[in-house]
C-alpha cells in the first residue's frame, strides 16, 4: 500500500521543528545538501531522487513526505522550491531492472547532486547507503527526513515530482490506476496486473511484475537477472582476492 496516507492524520500534531541546525553543525560554514529518494518499493514507475540546498529561511512544518496530508506537502513543495538550491533526477524501470532498485537509487542520488547550481562539501543522505561516486563526503542519516531539513525537504520534492509523474502515466495506461495508488502493490494494481499484465511502466525484476508476465518474457526476464547475480558474485569474488 502507497505509505503517504496511513500515518498523516496521526502525526499531524507531532512533528519535530527542522530548521536546518542539525546539518550547519555537522559541516560549520559549509554547504550541506540534503538527498533523498521517493518510490524504491511500487512495482510500477520510477524512482525518484532530490537533493536540496538551502540559501533562505527554512520553511516551518517540514518533516518527512510520509507524515504531510498532500495538500500540505504541496504547498510545502513551493516553499522549498522559493527557498533552496533543488535538482532531480530518476531511474527509470529499464534502470532498475538492469541495476537492482538499490543501485539504480544510489545512481540517481549522484546525478541529483551533480544537477544542484552549487558545489556542495558535505551531502547527507537518507539511509544507509551512502552512494559511491558522490562529488563531495557523503554521510548516510537513518531516520535523516525525520531529523534533517535538507532530508526531509529533498523528501516532499522527490515525492511530490513522482506522484505528478503516476498521475501522467495514469493518462498513458489507465486500466492500472496509478493516481489511486501510485505504482504500490494495492489489491485493485494487483488485480489490474492479472487482468491486463504488465505495461512499459512496470519494473519486470520485481517479482509480483515477473509473475503475470508471458512464459517466454518472464523466463528471459529471470536468466537475466541470474546473469547479473552471477556477475556480482564474481566481482565480489575478485575483490576478496585482491
Amino acid at each position: 500500500m502507497p505509505p503517504r496516507d496511513k500515518t498523516a492524520a496521526k502525526a499531524k500534531t507531532s512533528l519535530p521543528r527542522l530548521d536546518g541546525r542539525r546539518e550547519r553543525a555537522l559541516a560549520p560554514g559549509g554547504i550541506v545538501a540534503g538527498i533523498d529518494e521517493a518510490g524504491r518499493g511500487p512495482l510500477a514507475g520510477p524512482v525518484v531522487c532530490a537533493a536540496v540546498v538551502f540559501h533562505g529561511p527554512v520553511p516551518r512544518g517540514l518533516a518527512d513526505s510520509k507524515l504531510l496530508e498532500p495538500a500540505r506537502r504541496e504547498e510545502l513543495y513551493g516553499l522549498v522550491l522559493e527557498r533552496a538550491h533543488v535538482a532531480v533526477a530518476s531511474a527509470g524501470p529499464d534502470e532498475i531492472d538492469r541495476h537492482n532498485i538499490r543501485g539504480a537509487t544510489l545512481r540517481a542520488m549522484c546525478r541529483a547532486l551533480l544537477a544542484l547550481p552549487c558545489a556542495p562539501s558535505l551531502a547527507l543522505v537518507d539511509g544507509r547507503d551512502v552512494p559511491p561516486g558522490l562529488t563531495c563526503e557523503g554521510r548516510a542519516i537513518v531516520g535523516g527526513d525525520a531529523s534533517i531539513a535538507a532530508i526531509a525537504a529533498a523528501s516532499i520534492v522527490a515525492k511530490v515530482m513522482r506522484d505528478r509523474i503516476m498521475t501522467r502515466l495514469d493518462a498513458a495506461h489507465p486500466a492500472y490506476g496509478f493516481a489511486r495508488h501510485m505504482g504500490y502493490s494495492t489489491p485493485e494494481h494487483m488485480a489490474a496486473l492479472a487482468a491486463h499484465g504488465p505495461c512499459p511502466a512496470h519494473r519486470r525484476s520485481f517479482a509480483p511484475v515477473r509473475a503475470a508476465l508471458p512464459e517466454a518474457e518472464r523466463l528471459a526476464v529471470e536468466a537475466r537477472l541470474e546473469r547479473a547475480r552471477m556477475e556480482k558474485a564474481g566481482a565480489q569474488a575478485d575483490l576478496l582476492l585482491l
